[in-house]
């Protein structure tokens, strides 16, 4: 699962991904700096990771972890084959959501690719450049459909109607992830489309230090005109996100945020955000050997969870020892746990929650 940061030349997507991840992607003041998608492998802030390992000493933590990429900028066309838009355009589909990065600060040293700063403006152009190329595969779709139809098949007339109301909604201007659909049947036949406007979507506004903590008028401008969408909004300030992945100590992080009156940064802040967007949360396994975050999606199987550790884990799954973290921690031992009655056994249709603590066993 991945999350692509898009939005126009020159709002600060390279600088926020930079400082999101070890992998230094090339930042300056023009636009199309970024050219190839850089890709990260971020790891998730996790507290519990950090109590657990007080508890239990393990050799190693591994966190869970999120797949980030920075994607080229776009401009007005970019469905059309302007600027980079085609190449921009097919990295956004390769994506599972999409952080749209939107400029909420003023500064005459840095470029705006229109000249002005408006971001309701800004918005919309990224939202009609993706509706273009939703609408472009839609009608692809329907001239083939059309001619199947007449066949009297009526699957095909079935996606055809379906088509065609999607058509309806993006000429309204209406990005597919507003659209309520009668049926789970629908709904799967349009998450299948990957369209790109069905993509969750978080935006995030990039703002001065100074409006860090209350936003302005710009990010005002934003809420209210993605309120109907239900989609989250974020602020930050990347520049000052630089500065403070520039501290190597940790207590220098801390004082700074402190003086900027925030408890954690805005880049932890996204990346756990990130998680949430691609509906994922984690199990743990803890050993001495190791303490580990698996990544799954909401709503997953034991059996499947345990194919996420190993295929044969899988194959070959008897049962799940279950506890959850929070028993865990008021115990202190999974020993304790289990003199407390506090384990549970579960077999492969159990829905994995987010914190459990599994003990899988498996046959070959």
């Amino acid at each position: 699962m991945k999350a692509g940061i898009v939005g126009l030349p020159n709002v600060g997507k390279s600088t926020l991904f930079n400082c999101l991840s070890n992998v230094k992607a090339q930042s300056a003041n023009f636009p199309f700096c970024t050219i190839e998608p850089n890709i990260g492998i971020i790891n998730v802030p996790d507290t519990r990771l950090e109590i657990l390992n007080d508890l239990v000493n393990p050799e190693k933590i591994i966190p869970a972890n999120v797949q980030i990429l920075d994607i080229a900028g776009l401009v007005k066309g970019a469905s059309k084959g302007e600027g980079l838009g085609n190449k921009f355009l097919s990295n956004i589909r390769e994506t599972d959501a999409i952080i749209h990065v939107i400029r909420c600060f003023d500064n005459d040293n840095i470029t705006h690719v229109d000249g002005k700063i408006d971001p309701v403006r800004d918005k919309e152009i990224i939202d009609l450049e993706l509706q273009l190329k939703d609408l472009e595969l839609i009608e692809k779709r329907i001239e083939k459909l059309i001619r199947v139809v007449k066949s009297g098949d009526n699957n095909a007339k079935k996606s055809l109607d379906i088509l065609i109301n999607l058509k309806s909604q993006i000429n309204k201007s209406k990005n597919i992830r507003e659209c309520i659909f009668e049926s789970s049947e629908i709904q799967k036949y349009v998450n299948d489309l990957y369209l790109l406007t069905s993509k969750p979507v978080m935006y995030l506004c990039n703002v001065s230090e100074k409006h860090i903590l209350k936003g302005n008028e710009y990010v005002n401008q934003i809420k209210s005109l993605v309120k109907k969408e239900k989609s989250e909004v974020l602020v930050l300030a990347a520049s000052t996100e630089s500065e403070i992945n520039e501290l190597e100590d940790f207590n220098d992080r801390k004082l700074f945020l402190n003086d900027l009156g925030l408890n954690e940064s805005g880049s932890s802040k996204l990346i756990k955000k990130t998680f949430k967007l691609l509906n994922q949360h984690t199990f743990f396994t803890v050993g001495k050997k190791e303490v580990k975050a698996w990544t799954i999606p909401v709503g997953i199987n034991a059996s499947s969870a345990a194919g996420v550790i190993h295929s044969d884990f899988e194959k070959g799954f008897i049962k799940a020892e279950v506890m959850s973290y929070n028993d865990f921690i008021k115990h202190g031992s999974e020993l304790k746990v289990r003199e407390a009655g506090k384990v549970r056994v579960e077999g492969k249709d159990y829905i994995v929650n987010d914190g459990d603590i599994i003990h899988f066993r498996f046959n070959l």
